[in-house]
């Protein structure tokens, strides 16, 4: 046929297409043609057929033979299978009943094994069928390696031919191009014929030859491979169904799981609907193209138009939607009626499938990346619980600005997506904190966090949770799975339960000496309430220390300017200067409070002894026969961490004449690298001073010092200060600051320090060189008093009931200088871990006498649960009861005790944050609102306290507790000494009813707080983000509030949770030598002087250089700066006060004394006495006995009035 003579035609959209038309017109347009006549594209450069015949019909053709007969062939196979197998099932039974008769002919005649055993044999036998029908199996499983690159290869090839036809489709449906030059044909034909391979291996593979010819991936190669080779032997191309390749995307989840990228089933399900829902938008809009491009084949083709493929796409799109713009729409009769049944199925596709894709990503984690870490740039994981009120209070505490710049990322691991308010907190924080979704008992989100590079892990734990022990547990396991995954990486854990501390050392990764720490709060909360019994207050001022608080300046008098002051200082960790070494820690301590303006309080120490050498140790005040070695570690109290750079940076030769501390900067001698020789020398130098001999024949140090003095010499130069000049500094300075020890101390030391074996380093942790250590030769050593540890009192086990008292019996007793602990607890209460506050109250560096007795009120059910950790402590009594009742309060005359603690076992079981606290708040508010009757007061004899009937002061074991100091008598509840313990932090508000502190207000600002007479568990927060940065932090905060518990008695309370009695050695009497916490009264005594408008700084000199007592704090009145008549008893804690500070007769100051070897046998000497918080003025005394001459010359109307009070008692 012809070409036509008009145009109307159209079969594609290219140049190319138009020309050629025209080039057929021109050729031949006299021909006249049918309606039914084809029109194809001519080209010069193709032999095509003259006549221009289309040929999509022998392309169709081919697909449909190629299906149609397959499916006839297997049919035919399955027919004639079919009649085979009817045959021979007939033929079988006829053997069958011809083998049964010969058998019962046969079976006298012997077994027929061996015709069995050939019948059997050919059906164990595989064919070679079976093999290769294996063989191919596995070639197209994603089982084997094979398997899975042929399967993603074949994928990857049908998704590039399906490329080739979005390239081609540009072009008419049909062309004719050259094989041996169209690139694009030839990658098809080579794709297609990979794809007959493949069809080859999964037909000999398949089971069912009839369901796998009806395969969508099978139509799919019907209907695309033989046209390709028919265009090459008719050297044409028809467009055609090429577009059916867009069927194999619905493979595309299969092909992910197969490389195990899919995991999940939210992110198969999600892939798998996407897949499914673009390949059949895909597939539409390729038939759309086809038949809007060629037209009708009974309208001759005539009512074509020309759309290019993703217009095609954009119609389907706006159709399936249901929006139908009307600007691309189907004008062929195949087009349209195939849009009718397409918006039918494709309308319930669009309507379910979009919005479950939408709903699945909607669900995906927004937090699901991975954390990139960045050079040079250290972070931390955070996890556990992650809650608003958590994170601000860690972010606030390690973000502080008082800190050196902190250049870590804090990255937050949790499974819940955070609220908005905490995604704020997030979004504010964004340069330094980063947030993921996902477990740490997951190994998979761990290597999302990086958790393998992070400098350490911390874990948060619910403070507030039902169950503390379950939220222990929890940590544990996330500590496990830690660990598990990384052994080498840093924990710091937050813990509720002490016992359960035991657990984290059955984790044989964790290792508390490469920094893994477990922070107690219970241990910690309770060591910090037993604190405020032996000094009211002290709870206040130790949370301050241990927190960032930034300054707020107020220029008003009032005592919420002095309070906030000390508030701005921290503890913080430095080295000490190479101008130090060879010095006594007084001298040092004194040096850095006068010149450098900083407290040093306490030292890492490094014993020289051989079997303890590589053991470092904490020493709290450890006084004036320790001295200092190279590279010691100071703890501080200062306000910022750029003052205690000064003790690093001090010289002697540079800054010995500089008065403004804010100058000491780096100086530019060597005298801070210091060599090993001139150490010694110093070391050497310092020695001599204090035995008196000369530089040759001073013994006080090792032979191999000496032996190695040349050499040392030889090999470390001396820096440009001279051994001389350094004696003649150390001298004059000596001479400038007298030694610390007393007179009588002095005397008893003289012949020690002559001693041969007299180490000047540590000389006070030998226990045989303990001074006062008489007393410890005459101690009886069969006898058990303490633990093993020799850090606590202890005595054998004793039954409850044998500490149970009746009201009647605890009204006889007459307690005084006790303490009563207030406990509201039932048998279902969780257990808040009373040994560790009975513990500091029981420790060795009390003598017997000076130990208070400990009072529980409270259910005897719940304190029968608590027994088993008590019942080795001595003077502790259980009087069965509630707080809220007055009779039993009477009983155990809490007017007279010392301290009142109030804790709840309840407080976790209510939901409501308002309510948690009722007991408590109820319970304190009831005693402050009793009256006492006057008559039973115990009058004030001396400065020690007071003297209850029926005991002798003079007799050791006699001698009441030294506790706080009272008045004659009290007759109101609101004196009596009071600490709280409080979970939400906004109920402080209700426990004084005369403050007006804002409900609002952050609780250290609070009146209640900062008096001491109140502790929220909150507080102890910043105690993460401290030993993260110093891991000695929380070293010193155990030593300062446990009483000594080290890592080896927690081991020992690991195998058996009690305390193991131990005989009395000179290696566990030795470690009752150490600091506590005491209240010195100014007064009377030997600091009266300063008490009235003296300054701190004088007293702090004098008290550290004449009793080796170092202050750091005061307990002040809370009125003392308006000098009116009728103060309030009510008093606040004043932190670091500087050195003018101006002191009033009023003020109890926070010292940490020595321990006294001989106060347990003779009064004469120095002894402790702490005073509380109601003392008003005149009424407090020293916290070292008046002497002996003095106590004689008392007036004898004291006598007088302590004898009347004696009498009377008696009467009542």
């Amino acid at each position: 046929m012809l070409a036509v003579a008009d145009g109307n035609g159209s079969y594609g959209s290219s140049p190319r297409m138009t020309n050629n038309i025209n080039f057929n017109k021109n050729t031949d347009s006299s021909v006249s043609i049918s309606k039914m006549d084809l029109i194809i594209p001519f080209s010069p450069e193709v032999p095509c057929d003259n006549n221009g015949q289309r040929m999509w019909w022998a392309f169709l053709a081919s697909s449909m033979v190629t299906f149609f007969g397959g499916l006839f062939i297997i049919l035919l196979w399955r027919t004639l299978k079919y009649l085979w197998t009817v045959c021979c099932h007939c033929n079988i039974k006829n053997k069958e009943a011809q083998k049964v008769n010969n058998h019962m002919n046969s079976q006298a005649d012997g077994p027929t094994k061996n015709q069995n055993d050939k019948e059997e044999a050919p059906v164990s036998e595989v064919g070679w069928m079976t093999s290769v029908k294996d063989w191919a199996g596995v070639m197209i499983s994603a089982q084997t390696l094979t398997g899975r690159v042929l399967v993603v290869l074949v994928f990857a090839l049908s998704i590039g031919a399906l490329g080739i036809y979005f390239i081609d489709s540009s072009d008419p449906i049909e062309s004719c191009p050259n094989f041996y030059k169209d690139f694009t044909l030839q990658i098809d034909m080579a794709f297609n014929v990979f794809f007959l391979l493949y069809f080859g291996l999964r037909f000999i593979a398949a089971n069912d030859k009839l369901w796998f010819w009806l395969e969508v991936n099978s139509v799919v190669d019907f209907f695309t491979v033989p046209p390709v080779f028919v265009s090459v032997y008719l050297n044409r191309s028809w467009l055609g169904l090429r577009f059916l390749r867009a069927l194999r995307l619905i493979q595309f989840s299969e092909i992910l799981q197969f490389l195990n990228i899919l995991k999940t089933s939210n992110s198969i399900k999600l892939v798998n609907l996407c897949s499914i829902f673009i390949s059949t938008w895909l597939t539409a809009a390729g038939f759309i193209h086809l038949v809007e491009n060629s037209g009708d084949p009974w309208e001759n083709f005539q009512n074509s138009q020309q759309l290019s493929y993703w217009e095609c796409v954009y119609l389907l799109m706006v159709t399936m939607s249901t929006v139908g713009y009307g600007d691309v729409y189907a004008r062929t009769t195949l087009g349209r009626l195939f849009m009718v049944f397409f918006i039918l199925g494709g309308l319930a596709m669009f309507a379910s499938y979009v919005p479950e894709i939408i709903e699945l990503i909607g669900n995906r984690k927004k937090y699901g990346g991975s954390y990139s870490a960045v050079n040079g740039r250290k972070h931390i994981v955070v996890c556990g619980h992650i809650t608003l009120e958590s994170v601000s209070n860690f972010l606030k505490d390690f973000l502080h600005k008082d800190r050196d710049d902190v250049n870590v990322e804090i990255v937050f691991l949790h499974n819940i997506s955070p609220n908005l308010e905490l995604e704020a907190l997030f979004k504010r924080h964004f340069t330094q904190v980063e947030f993921y979704q996902g477990s740490v008992l997951n190994p998979h989100d761990l290597a999302r966090v990086k958790i393998e590079s992070a400098d350490a892990c911390l874990i948060l734990a619910n403070k507030y949770c039902a169950d503390p022990d379950a939220e222990d547990a929890s940590n544990i396991m996330r500590v496990i799975s830690i660990k598990n995954y990384h052994p080498k990486i840093r924990i710091i854990t937050q813990m509720l339960q002490y016992h359960n501390k035991a657990h984290l050392l059955n984790i044989p990764s964790w290792n508390w000496k490469e920094g893994d720490d477990a922070i107690c709060l219970a241990e910690l909360k309770a060591g910090f309430i037993a604190q405020s019994c032996l000094a009211q207050g002290l709870s206040t001022m130790l949370a301050n220390l241990f927190s960032m608080r930034s300054y707020i300046k107020i220029e008003e008098d009032t005592w919420q300017k002095y309070y906030l002051e000390g508030v701005a200082n921290e503890m913080y960790t430095e080295y000490l200067s190479s101008a130090f070494v060879g010095l006594s820690f007084p001298t040092v301590c004194e040096l850095c409070y006068v010149k450098l303006k900083l407290l040093l309080i306490a030292i890492e120490y490094k014993s020289e002894q051989r079997e303890s050498r590589s053991r470092k140790r904490i020493l709290i005040n450890p006084g004036n026969h320790v001295k200092m070695q190279e590279g010691t570690l100071g703890f501080f109290i200062a306000s910022d961490a750029k003052e205690v750079k000064r003790a690093f940076f001090y010289c002697k030769a540079c800054h010995d004449d500089i008065t403004d501390p804010k100058r000491i900067k780096k100086c530019g001698c060597k005298r801070m690298t210091y060599s090993k020789m001139s150490v010694y020398k110093r070391m050497k130098l310092a020695c001599c001073f204090d035995c008196g001999r000369s530089e040759h024949d001073c013994s006080c140090m090792s032979g191999s010092v000496h032996s190695n003095m040349d050499s040392l010499q030889r090999a470390f130069p001396l820096s440009s200060v001279s051994v001389h000049d350094c004696s003649t500094s150390l001298r004059a300075f000596e001479e400038e600051h007298p030694s610390t020890l007393s007179p009588k101390k002095k005397q008893r030391n003289g012949g020690m320090r002559n001693s041969p074996n007299c180490s000047p380093k540590m000389m006070r942790h030998d226990p045989l060189l303990i001074p006062g250590n008489e007393q410890i030769e005459n101690m009886d050593a069969s006898v058990k008093r303490y633990d093993s540890t020799g850090m606590f009192h202890w005595c054998p086990s004793k039954d409850i009931e044998k500490a149970i008292l009746t009201r009647s019996e605890a009204s006889m007793t007459v307690l005084s200088g006790h303490v009563v602990v207030c406990i509201f607890g039932d048998v279902t209460s969780a257990l808040v871990g009373l040994r560790n506050l009975v513990m500091p109250l029981r420790a060795s560096n009390f003598h017997y006498h000076e130990l208070k007795p400990i009072v529980f009120v409270g259910s005897l059910d719940y304190l029968r649960r608590e027994w088993e950790t008590l019942h080795n402590f001595p003077k502790v009594s259980i009087l069965p009861g509630t707080p809220l009742s007055r009779a039993d309060l009477r009983a155990v005359n809490i007017n007279l005790c010392d301290m009142c603690v109030i804790l709840s076992a309840n407080q976790n079981n209510i939901d409501d944050a308002s309510l948690q606290d009722k007991e408590c708040i109820l319970a304190t508010l009831n005693i402050k609102s009793m009256q006492f009757d006057d008559s039973i007061g115990v009058l004030q004899a001396n400065s020690q306290g007071f003297t209850p009937p029926g005991m002798d002061r003079s007799s050791p074991d006699n001698s009441p507790v030294h506790g706080l100091v009272r008045q004659a008598s009290i007759t109101t509840g609101s004196n009596i000494p009071i600490i709280t313990e409080l979970v939400n932090d906004s109920n402080v508000q209700f426990l004084d009813q005369d403050d007006d502190d804002d409900p609002d207000t952050e609780l250290y600002l609070t009146q209640p707080f900062a008096c001491g007479t109140a502790f929220a568990i909150s507080v102890l927060d910043s105690l993460m983000s401290a030993t993260y940065f110093n891991d000695n932090i929380l070293t010193l905060i155990r030593t300062l509030v446990t009483g000594g518990a080290t890592p080896e008695l927690e081991g020992l309370l690991a195998e058996e949770n009690a305390l193991r009695g131990g005989y009395s050695t000179p290696q566990t009497l030795a470690n009752r030598d150490r600091c506590r916490v005491a209240q010195l009264a100014l007064y009377d005594g030997p600091f009266a002087d300063l008490g009235d408008g003296g300054c701190y700084g004088d007293l702090f000199c004098k008290a550290l250089k004449t009793y080796n007592m170092l202050c750091f704090g005061i307990y002040r009145l809370r009125d003392a700066h308006l000098s009116t008549p009728g103060q309030c008893t009510k008093r606040y804690v004043i932190t670091n006060p500087p050195y003018e500070f101006e002191l009033v007769p009023t003020d109890l100051i926070f010292c940490l004394m020595q321990f006294d070897h001989n106060a347990g046998q003779s009064r004469v000497s120095l002894s402790h006495s702490s005073h509380s918080s109601h003392s008003s003025s005149k009424k407090c005394s020293s916290v070292h006995s008046i002497p002996a001459t003095n106590r004689q010359n008392r007036s004898s109307k004291a006598r007088e009035a302590r004898d009347k009070q004696k009498k009377e008692m008696v009467y009542r």
